[in-house]
């Protein structure tokens, strides 16, 4: 298999024979790493409430599950608290980001090309398991955390301060949330 020559090059390649140096001048080429390039040190799995685009950090995530009706549990009554669910035989609270975040649970648009359907994530914050219900997973995203943005100020007041910046996955705008922030409240909606 022979080495395509780029085109700005091929003219001053076109008489030089194909020896030892010309070889290790091309494996040179192609091992150094793009300048532009960005590595990735973090990742998150993205997901929508309502019409918004979340992450959270995948160090947080159990797995993800079919959308599943939580059972109230009575006299339980806290903010987010939507009740029990059963998934894989293991029951988790259920707890509603929509309302912790004071988002609106419902519109969003449906993005084409996809099966777009209901899921919980299962995560994990300090030992305990949460079911999250969601509308739309995108899934893992991996970023350099020097693509992440500050919140813009028009974001809604009740998310932004689970907000730990704005991460931009082709077309979507992706808040990442701060799971420091987020654990404790996940935690208070069990009281």
């Amino acid at each position: 298999m022979s080495t395509p020559i780029p085109p700005e090059e091929r003219r001053h390649d076109a008489g030089r024979a194909v020896d030892d140096a010309y070889l290790h001048e091309w494996a040179e080429h192609f091992r150094a790493p793009l300048a532009s390039a960005e590595r990735a040190d973090a990742s998150a799995v993205a997901f929508r409430i309502g019409a918004e685009w979340l992450a959270l950090p995948t160090a947080m995530l159990l797995r993800v599950a079919p959308h599943a009706v939580p059972h109230r549990v009575p006299h339980r009554t806290a903010h987010g608290m939507r009740g029990l669910v059963n998934v894989g035989g293991q029951l988790y609270p259920c707890i509603a980001l929509a309302e912790l975040l004071e988002i609106d649970a419902d519109g969003g648009s449906v993005r084409t090309g996809r099966h777009t359907f209901a899921r919980l994530l299962l995560v994990q914050w300090e030992g305990r398991g949460y079911a999250l219900p969601v509308a739309d997973l995108y899934g893992i995203v991996r970023y350099a955390g020097t693509r992440v943005q500050p919140p813009a100020a028009t974001i809604n007041k009740g998310a932004q301060r689970y907000l730990s910046g704005v991460l931009a996955e082709g077309d979507l705008r992706i808040g990442l949330l701060n799971a420091a922030m987020l654990g404790p409240q996940l935690a208070r909606a069990l009281r």
